[in-house]
């Protein structure tokens, strides 16, 4: 009976971080973590949460306001054989540390010709919702995902944020982690359903190249990626309601992205929505769109449907903010008009 339970018990999104966190450091003693708060204070999204009473201060490092600093002696502890993890606070950060990160962490192993390994993996909490303003507010998919020599990957529930990290640890190539806060079951934040799910006590891994088909449909196929893909569902569930049967993609991996659950799920419905809590202009619903186009064009039997944030910093207004991220209610608008185009 116990072990009924263990499998089939329900973790938050943070809890499932700090397992799989937690897990691997038992399992390698080179992994240790390093960041902002993620020490005593166990995280401000919860991810590192009971860590530094177990492992101690020399493996779950506390660090100044310096993300060039950190971050440049994660890159240098991966060349010297560790795997560390580092959490980068919140993505919108990302300009004060992006030599480091694009210059140094993506490219070093391509410039010695692959003999220098950087196992580092970059964690980074994304998405907005909650009145943090433009500096505290995006996703930057798309920014991460524009440059080579890395992978970038947003998983949404909880197994696959298990699974994901610990993927993502074991890799030899440096990848960003971008953890949604929504998605972290915080009792401060709103609670969602999609932020408790089932995980396994053991350690796994799910692939960091693959979406997955989380509903399935046969009238429109739309892709997302953490809240977008709960935004999507929610709609799913309601288009139902109206008889149009959605099938719902998670991106789960923004690059790589997974081009063959893509165009098979269009191939069947012959239509497809892509929204996306990143800014609408040279984002993933552009790049989503263009493989599409350009390899599954004879799919489709009316245009692309695109939705996104618009090009402005996200407001601090909490009505101007829930009006500019897209939500269940513009997927269904938009779905509706292409069913009976």
């Amino acid at each position: 009976m116990e072990a009924t339970k263990e499998k089939t018990r329900k973790l938050t999104g943070s809890k499932a971080m700090a397992q799989a966190l937690e897990q691997e450091m038992n399992r390698d003693e080179s992994i240790f973590v390093m960041g902002e708060d993620v020490g005593k204070y166990g995280g401000i999204f919860g991810s590192t949460t009971g860590l530094y009473d177990k492992f101690g201060e020399d493996r779950i490092m506390d660090t100044p306001i310096s993300e060039t600093g950190f971050i440049g002696a994660a890159i240098g502890a991966a060349a010297e054989g560790l795997r560390p993890v580092v959490e980068l606070m919140f993505v919108d950060f990302h300009g004060v540390v992006m030599d480091q990160i694009y210059n140094h962490m993506a490219k070093i192993p391509y410039m010695s010709g692959g003999h220098v390994k950087l196992p580092i993996t970059l964690l980074t909490a994304v998405g907005g919702g909650y009145s943090d303003a433009a500096q505290h507010s995006q996703t930057l998919y798309a920014s991460f995902g524009h440059l080579p020599g890395m992978k970038v990957v947003a998983p949404t529930f909880p197994h696959d944020i298990k699974g994901m990290l610990i993927s993502a640890i074991r890799d030899d190539n440096p990848v960003v982690f971008m953890f949604h806060k929504t998605l972290q079951g915080l009792g401060w934040m709103d609670q969602l359903d999609a932020s408790l799910g089932p995980v396994p006590e053991e350690a796994y891994t799910v692939p960091l190249d693959k979406a997955k088909v989380v509903r399935e449909g046969k009238d429109v196929t739309i892709v997302g990626a953490q809240m977008m893909t709960v935004e999507a569902l929610d709609a799913a569930k309601k288009l139902a309601e109206r008889g149009i049967d959605a099938e719902v993609i998670d991106l789960r991996s923004i690059k790589p992205i997974d081009k063959e659950t893509i165009l098979k799920s269009v191939e069947k419905t012959g239509r497809l929505v892509v929204v996306d809590e990143d800014y609408y202009s040279y984002g993933i619903t552009a790049e989503v769109s263009a493989i599409v186009a350009s390899e599954g064009f004879d799919y489709l039997k009316v245009p692309i449907v695109r939705l996104a944030i618009p090009d402005v910093p996200i407001p601090y207004s909490r009505i101007m903010e829930k009006f500019v991220i897209p939500d269940a209610k513009d997927i269904i608008n938009a779905v509706e008009k292409m069913v009976t185009a």
